[in-house]
């Protein structure tokens, strides 16, 4: 294999996919130049799938749009500025929508690589595809889960909706998996293998970096819902995910692009316009702030020792991590000061082990959720606002008001805001924005509101 120079490649080539109704089995395929081909493999569980012909071309339409979403994860090694695809044409929507998610979603990958990516990847596009088709999918749900508390939240709340959901995730993690089995629910667990070549490629110095992750997740669960006859996808994005970092001298990048609004319903509009009338897909959180989100979970005790929001867990494959919580990352920071405001302390403590606002260690990283003097970490945490808000509801509270942190913020943070903004409530009314059925969203409402 001829050593990878990220200076020199000059294209990026979608070489075709295909899909194996019989095993579930998508293979989506790429290249670089004339160089060796990357073969990554999705497996559906439940095969054998009896496509009819309308329901086969639905599937043929996701897996496409899959095979052009999956492909950032190897075009960011090179990002050449040419890019074919071979096989089948792209419709001016779909390369439309593709090329937004490249932009957006690679912008923290092009902010920490000192890279300009705008107008760089550009997929060749011929005509317009024709009206998706109702195609007869059911009214059950594939509900994403991610073994946090967000995911949890939007599956009680489904159950009491009285949605049929199978709760599903991609990959080995034992912690998801331990999370989804506490459900109760059915479950299903996709399998993703990424091409090994690409981690050759890194071994070589190709471009590396964090990719729009949700949006390449969704396009699967797109593909298993039509090959599987489920109606809807849900996920459990809230509305902080579309606010990103505020960069001196850069602008917003937001490290959690593909979790925000303008992806939801730009994804979830193509879906309808162009894979399958019939397939909904939404997020259950998007009109709750994590605080919102915070105070339902904290209704609810069930899976208090099986959650966990700490990526850190996740960077171990296949193994079920002792310690839930690093208890040093921006994710443990802000899930702690999140659910302080409405769980006993006691509790709290109980679930991360140790009291983390109590902890001058911990400073620097609670400045960055608060902005003071930093910005929003890169990370899938809430807006500066709701760190600041919740901060000032425990600096209210005898039981937190001498913890080191709380004690800090009270003393030299608060005095330089307006107090008007520190208000808690605010940050827990509903937002009107989002791709929520109507039926559903009039009975999950009440249970978001009560």
């Amino acid at each position: 294999m001829t050593a990878f120079d990220k200076h020199q490649v000059a294209r990026f080539r979608f070489v075709r996919c295909g899909l194996d109704p019989s095993s579930g089995v998508a293979q989506l395929v790429y290249a670089f130049d004339d160089g060796p081909e990357m073969t990554e493999t999705v497996t559906i569980p439940g095969a054998p799938f009896t496509l009819d012909p309308a329901r086969a071309e639905a599937a043929q339409r996701a897996l496409r749009l899959l095979h052009l979403i999956a492909g950032v994860s190897y075009y960011k090694a090179g990002v050449p500025a040419q890019v074919v695809v071979e096989g089948y044409e792209v419709d001016a929507d779909t390369a439309a929508l593709v090329e937004s998610i490249y932009l957006n979603g690679l912008g923290e990958f092009a902010y920490r690589n000192g890279l300009d990516l705008r107008g760089r990847f550009s997929l060749p596009a011929a005509g317009t595809a024709p009206a998706a088709p109702v195609i007869g999918l059911g009214a059950d749900a594939l509900v994403a889960i991610g073994g946090g508390k967000d995911s949890l939240v939007s599956i009680e709340a489904l159950r009491r909706a009285g949605v049929e959901q199978t709760i599903t995730w991609i990959g080995g993690s034992q912690l998801i998996r331990a999370c989804a089995e506490r459900t109760g629910l059915a479950v299903l667990n996709i399998g993703r293998s990424l091409a090994p070549e690409l981690f050759e490629l890194n071994q070589q110095g190709a471009w590396n970096g964090h990719i729009p992750v949700t949006a390449v997740n969704s396009a699967i669960f797109v593909l298993a819902a039509v090959l599987r006859g489920s109606g809807q996808v849900v996920f459990s994005n809230e509305r902080s995910a579309s606010y990103g970092s505020q960069i001196p001298g850069t602008g917003e990048v937001n490290h959690q692009w593909s979790k925000g609004w303008a992806f939801e319903q730009a994804f979830g509009e193509h879906v309808a316009n162009h894979v399958a009338a019939d397939l909904q897909y939404y997020s259950l959180l998007r009109p709750l702030s994590e605080l919102a989100v915070a105070r339902q979970f904290a209704r609810n005790d069930h899976y208090d020792a099986h959650f966990s929001s700490c990526n850190r867990n996740f960077h171990i494959l296949g193994e079920r991590p002792v310690n839930r919580w690093c208890g040093v990352c921006p994710k443990c920071h802000f899930v702690f000061l999140a659910l302080a405001p409405f769980m006993p302390k006691t509790r709290l403590v109980s679930i991360f082990g140790r009291n983390l606002l109590d902890d001058s260690s911990q400073i620097p990283g609670y400045d960055a959720l608060l902005e003071y003097g930093d910005h929003k970490p890169f990370e899938c945490v809430g807006e500066g606002r709701e760190s600041r808000a919740a901060m000032a509801a425990l600096a209210a509270r005898a039981e937190w008001n001498q913890d080191t942190i709380v004690a800090r913020f009270s003393q030299q943070i608060a005095p330089q805001l307006d107090p008007a903004a520190l208000a808690l409530p605010p940050q827990l009314v509903l937002d009107r924005v989002h791709r929520i059925p109507a039926a559903l969203w009039d009975k999950v409402r009440v249970d978001f509101t009560a």
